[in-house]
C-alpha cells in the first residue's frame, strides 16, 4: 500500500480538526450498562479507522492501560495497536499513548521513529503522566508525587526531542541520562512526531507551555475551557512558543435535540454505580493531589464521571446544527481540535462526517467571509 502524508495543519490554520478515541480498551467510552455497539478488537478498529479517515477525521488516539476497572478490564498495548491502524489507512495520524515509567524514552523514541518511517510520518505520541496509583503498584513501578510525575514527563519529552532531532545527543536529568547517543533512522515527521499531553493542573499546563506541541484538556464548559486555553497560551508565549489545544467531548448527534438528550439520560440512568464510584474515588484523589487541588476530575460529579474524561460537560449533544455551532464556538475561544468519543463508534463517526462536519466547515467559511 502506498501511503500519503496527512496535510499539514500549518497549511490550514483556520480549520478546527477532529480526533477520536481508539476503543482499544474494553467497555466503550462510558461507564454504563447501556448497549454500546463498539468493540475493542482489531477488525472493528481497522474498519473504524478507515471510516474515520473517509469522514474527515485527522487523528485517532489510542489509550494506555495496564490494569483498570470500570469495564476497561481488557486492554491492547497502544503502540502496536496504533501501528496496525496506520497500516490500514493512508492519511489518518494515530497518536500512541505512552506512560513514562514503564517506557524509557530511548525505547519509545526508537519504536516511534521506526513506525514513522514505515507509515510516511503519520505517528504521534501522547505522554500520559499517570494518575492511577493502583496501576503503578500492580506492575511494580515506583509511584511519584503529582508534580514529580510531570517533572519526569517533561524530561521524557526533552529526551525524545533531543534523540529525534540531534546526533550525539547528551542529556543529564534527574530521571533520564544520555551520553553521545545518535538514533538512525530518525523520524520523517519534521522536526519530530507531534507530542501531545493532557492534564488540568498547574503542573500540566506549565509543562505543556514549555515542551509540548499539543495540550489536551478534559471536557468542560466554554468558560472553563477558555480559562485553560488562555492560561496555556500566555505561558507558552513567555517561552516563545505556541501550543495547540485539544478538548475532550462525548458527541451525541441525533435528528432532534430531544432524541440526543434521551440518549444521554439513558446512559446516565444505566450507569454502573459501583464502577463509576470506584473510578471516581481514584480519579478525584488524583485530581486533588495537585498542590492547588485543581487537577482532572477534582470537581467532577457522578454524572460527569460516567464518561471518564468529562466529555458530557463540553455539551456536544443535540442536532447536527447545534453541535456544529458549539464546535465553532470552541474554535473561537482557541480550541484547535475536538477529541471525540461516541456510543456506537463506527456508525456515529460516519454520521458525524456526513451531517456535522460539513456544517462546521460551512459556519467556519461564513464567519471568515464576514
Amino acid at each position: 500500500m502506498a501511503f500519503s502524508s496527512t496535510p499539514s495543519l500549518g497549511n490550514t490554520p483556520d480549520l478546527i480538526r477532529f480526533a477520536y478515541w481508539v476503543p482499544n480498551v474494553s467497555g466503550g467510552l462510558v461507564v454504563s450498562k447501556i448497549e454500546q455497539r463498539t468493540s475493542w478488537d482489531i477488525d472493528y478498529n481497522r474498519k473504524l479507522a478507515q471510516i474515520a479517515e473517509r469522514s474527515g477525521f485527522d487523528y485517532a488516539l489510542s489509550q494506555i492501560r495496564f490494569t483498570a476497572g470500570y469495564g476497561a478490564d481488557s486492554q491492547h498495548e497502544p503502540v502496536a495497536f496504533s501501528h496496525a491502524l496506520l497500516a490500514a489507512t493512508e492519511r489518518l495520524k494515530v497518536i500512541a499513548a505512552i506512560l513514562p515509567g514503564p517506557w524509557n524514552p530511548a525505547v519509545a523514541a526508537k519504536q516511534l521513529a521506526t513506525i514513522d518511517q514505515l507509515t510516511g510520518g503519520r505517528v504521534a505520541i501522547n505522554i500520559v503522566s499517570g494518575w492511577f496509583k493502583g496501576e503503578f503498584t500492580a506492575i511494580g513501578e515506583p509511584w511519584l508525587e503529582h508534580d514529580e510525575r510531570y517533572r519526569r514527563s517533561e524530561e521524557f519529552i526533552r529526551a525524545l526531542k533531543g534523540i529525534w532531532t540531534q546526533d550525539n545527543f547528551s542529556f543529564s536529568g534527574d530521571f533520564y541520562r544520555f551520553h553521545d547517543y545518535t538514533l538512525r533512522p530518525k523520524p520523517l515527521g519534521l522536526p519530530h512526531p507531534e507530542i501531545f499531553q493532557g492534564g488540568s493542573s498547574r503542573a500540566a499546563r506549565d509543562m505543556a507551555a514549555r515542551v509540548s506541541d499539543w495540550y489536551f484538556t478534559n471536557g468542560s464548559t466554554l468558560e472553563g475551557i477558555k480559562a485553560q486555553v488562555d492560561d496555556v497560551r500566555a505561558k507558552a508565549a513567555k517561552e516563545g512558543r505556541h501550543v495547540k489545544i485539544g478538548v475532550n467531548a462525548f458527541i451525541i448527534a441525533r435528528e432532534t435535540e430531544a432524541e440526543a438528550r434521551a440518549v444521554l439520560d439513558e446512559i446516565i440512568a444505566k450507569a454502573d454505580p459501583e464502577a463509576v464510584n470506584a473510578f471516581g474515588d481514584a480519579a478525584k484523589q488524583a485530581g486533588k493531589a495537585s498542590p492547588e487541588g485543581e487537577g482532572n476530575w477534582a470537581k467532577s460529579t457522578f454524572e460527569d464521571l460516567v464518561q471518564y474524561n468529562d466529555g458530557f460537560k463540553t455539551n456536544l449533544i443535540g442536532t447536527p446544527q447545534q453541535i456544529a455551532e458549539r464546535i465553532v464556538a470552541l474554535k473561537e475561544i482557541g480550541v484547535d481540535l475536538v477529541l471525540s468519543a461516541f456510543l456506537h463508534f463506527q456508525e456515529e463517526v460516519e454520521y458525524f462526517g456526513k451531517h456535522v462536519l460539513p456544517l462546521v466547515r460551512e459556519i467556519e467559511a461564513s464567519r471568515k467571509a464576514a
